[in-house]
C-alpha cells in the first residue's frame, strides 16, 4: 500500500524544536510524567484524555519546581525564580517555557487559585531547610503543602469546588504522602532527612539524632512506621466518600490512584514494616491487581462526606471556596479542549509562529 505523504506546504506547518505549539508543550510535560511517578503515570492512564493531559501539565510544573530546589546550589534563589515562574504565569506573560505555558492554559481554563501552588513551594521550601516534625500535626500541615494541595487543585480541574468535596481530596492526597514516608524511612535517614515526627520517635525510646546518625531498622521504629500507615489508612477511607462527588468519568482514575498508593503502604507491612533494608514497591502485575478494582469506585459510600477536615488543610480549602470563578466562565478543563479544538489551535499557533519569524520588526509578539 503506498504510504500517505502531506503536501509541501501542509509539511511546513509541522511543529519542529524551533517552534513551540500545544501540542509539542504538551509531549515535554508527558515526558516528564513518564520517566518522574510511575504510580501516577499508572493511574492517570485512567483518566479522561482531557483531564489526564491537565494532569500531566501540573505535574511537570511541580516536577520542574522540586528538581530546582533540590538540585540547584541556593534553594533560596530557585524559590525566587518559582515564584518568578507564577507572576509570569497569571499574568498570562509571553515568552515562558513549554511547562509554564501549559500551566497557564490550565490557570485560566479552571481558574485555578494560585495559593494552591504557593502552598506546594512552601511545602519544598520546608524541605530544602530540612526542616523537623515534632508531632503529627506538624507533619499534616507538611503533607498538606506538598501533597493535600495537589489533591484541591485536581479537584478543581474537574470543575469540582464543594468544601466537603475538597475536604477529602485534601485527606487523599495527605495519606499518598504518608504512604510515602513510611515507604522510604531509610532512603530519607541515609540522606540525613528525618519525616517521623520527633515527639513519636521519643516515646517510642528512639533518640532522632542517634537515629539519623545510624539508620538502623528497630522494633521501635517498627511501631512509628505502623503509626503512620494507620493514619493513612484512616485517611484513604475518608477520601473515599470523597470520590462520588467527582464527575463520573474521573471517579476510576482517582480511585485507582487511592489503591496504588495505599498498596505501597500495604507492602511496607507485609515487610514487617522494615523500610530501612528494602524499599517496598509494586511491580505492574500487582498494580494490574489493584486496578481491577477501580469498578467499586462507582458504588463508594457518601456518608462521611462531611466529616471535618484535617485543620492544617483548611488554608487550601478557604483559598478555592473563597475565590469562586466568575458565574458565566467555565470553571474546569472542559471536553475536547484538548481534542481537535487544541489540535486547530497548534495549527494556528504555528501559522502565527511562522508569521512572526517572517517579521522580525515584531519580535515579542505573543503567538
Amino acid at each position: 500500500m503506498k504510504s500517505f505523504r502531506l503536501p509541501q506546504h501542509l509539511r511546513t506547518l509541522m511543529p519542529t524544536p524551533e517552534i513551540p505549539t500545544p501540542y509539542t508543550d504538551l509531549a515535554e510535560c508527558r515526558a516528564l510524567l513518564c520517566t518522574g511517578s510511575r504510580s501516577f503515570w499508572f493511574a492517570s492512564r485512567i483518566l479522561p484524555s482531557n483531564l489526564r493531559n491537565a494532569a500531566c501539565g501540573l505535574y511537570a510544573f511541580c516536577r520542574e519546581a522540586d528538581d530546582a530546589i533540590d538540585d540547584g546550589e541556593d534553594p533560596k534563589l530557585e524559590l525566587q525564580k518559582l515564584h518568578h515562574r507564577l507572576d509570569q504565569i497569571y499574568a498570562g506573560a509571553s515568552g515562558m517555557s513549554s511547562t509554564d505555558r501549559v500551566l497557564a492554559r490550565i490557570v485560566r481554563e479552571t481558574h485555578l487559585p494560585r495559593a494552591l501552588i504557593d502552598g506546594l513551594l512552601e511545602g519544598f521550601k520546608w524541605d530544602s531547610q530540612g526542616m523537623r516534625y515534632e508531632t503529627y500535626s506538624d507533619l499534616y500541615a507538611y503533607c498538606a503543602r506538598v501533597a493535600g494541595s495537589v489533591g484541591v487543585m485536581m479537584c478543581v480541574l474537574m470543575g469540582v469546588r464543594d468544601r466537603d468535596a475538597l475536604a477529602r481530596a485534601s485527606d487523599l492526597g495527605v495519606a499518598m504522602q504518608l504512604s510515602n514516608i513510611a515507604r522510604d524511612v531509610g532512603e530519607d535517614a541515609r540522606a540525613g532527612r528525618l519525616y517521623l515526627p520527633t515527639e513519636a520517635l521519643k516515646h517510642h525510646g528512639v533518640d532522632p539524632e542517634e537515629f539519623l546518625h545510624s539508620p538502623t531498622f528497630t522494633a521501635p521504629i517498627a511501631q512509628v512506621i505502623a503509626e503512620i500507615l494507620d493514619r493513612a489508612e484512616e485517611l484513604y477511607t475518608r477520601s473515599e466518600h470523597g470520590i462520588s462527588s467527582l464527575p463520573m468519568t474521573c471517579r476510576p482514575g482517582i480511585y485507582a490512584a487511592r489503591r496504588l498508593y495505599a498498596g505501597i503502604g500495604h507492602q511496607v507491612r507485609d515487610n514487617a514494616y522494615d523500610s530501612l533494608s528494602q524499599r517496598a514497591h509494586l511491580n505492574g502485575r500487582q498494580k494490574l491487581a489493584l486496578l481491577t478494582r477501580t469498578p467499586k469506585c462507582f458504588a463508594l459510600p457518601d456518608q462521611s462526606l462531611r466529616s471535618v477536615p484535617l485543620g492544617e488543610c483548611a488554608f487550601l480549602i478557604d483559598a478555592v471556596t473563597g475565590s469562586p470563578p466568575p458565574k458565566d466562565e467555565p470553571s474546569a478543563i472542559r471536553p475536547g479542549v484538548w481534542g481537535l479544538p487544541q489540535r486547530l489551535t497548534w495549527m494556528l499557533d504555528a501559522v502565527a509562529t511562522l508569521e512572526q519569524r517572517s517579521s522580525p520588526r515584531e519580535p515579542d509578539a505573543d503567538c
